[in-house]
């Protein structure tokens, strides 16, 4: 089967343990499927397959997550997990929606997918310990949203997805593991370590797409992102920011000095 069926047969899986599964199959064998750029995949039912919990709901109706309760700590590792697993969805979304791409844009987007499925099983067994399962709290959609905002500009997507709300992850990160090392959680520092680390990756590729893309279009990337952010309605990035992970993942001086400039 081409790959970019495959990744959107895996995107339409509504049970989030089988999807994380089958991603990380589909990316152990990268060989196996090859991706055909000019094949046109086309969805049978809604995108992405979802589980019947967790319940959607605005981001401000989502109560503040503490680490230092029971509850509040598989609360806020519960909001980690969903945003993992969005970004399986995400990294299959990208795969196989945008034909006519180098092979290693599909090789970049494989990894990214297989990668995103092993953080979501982790936090997903670690939560299991603390007695919860994914969908036992309330999430927001807002990753996706951009997704379904950025489906037919694949500039857009490049620029809105991995590298404005994925990035923010990188400057999350860090103070989160600070809380959770205070709570005592030492096994969900070491988890969001990993996460940390694929994600400098994640981003890098995103950057770099996002500026292959341009130079294709003849397009200023510091200047067409500040058009594609206010077009699409991207949330306006506040500090601090995580500016050597950042830097790690390809952000030029430019963008670094735009990014500090508007907060």
């Amino acid at each position: 089967m081409e790959l970019r069926r495959r990744a959107l047969d895996v995107l339409l899986l509504p049970d989030p343990a089988a999807k994380a599964a089958a991603a990380q199959a589909l990316a152990a064998e990268p060989g196996r499927w090859p991706a055909d750029p000019a094949a046109a995949p086309c969805p049978d039912r809604a995108l992405p397959g979802r589980p019947a919990r967790p319940r959607m709901v605005p981001p401000e109706q989502l109560p503040r997550r503490s680490p230092f309760t029971a509850t509040g700590r598989a609360a806020l590792l519960h909001a980690v997990a969903h945003i993992e697993l969005n970004a399986i969805d995400l990294a299959l979304d990208a795969l196989w929606r945008f034909g006519g791409m180098p092979s290693a844009y599909y090789a970049d987007w494989l990894r990214v997918a297989g990668e995103e499925a092993l953080h979501f099983s982790l936090l997903a067994a670690h939560l299991a310990t603390l007695g919860h399962g994914y969908g036992d709290f309330d999430a927001h959609d807002g990753l996706w949203a951009m997704c379904e905002k950025t489906a037919g500009d694949i500039v857009a997507r490049m620029a809105l997805v991995p590298r404005t709300l994925e990035a923010r992850g990188l400057d999350a990160t860090p103070p989160m593991q600070a809380r959770l090392a205070r709570a005592g959680d030492l096994r969900a520092v070491e988890i969001l370590a990993v996460i940390l680390r694929d994600e400098v990756g994640h981003v890098a590729i995103g950057n770099r797409w996002y500026r292959w893309l341009c130079a294709r279009e003849g397009l200023d990337p510091v200047a067409h992102y500040a058009l594609l952010a206010a077009r699409h309605g991207a949330p306006r990035l506040r500090g601090p920011f995580n500016l050597a992970a950042r830097r790690a993942a390809g952000f030029s001086q430019a963008e670094i000095a735009a990014l500090e400039a508007a907060r």
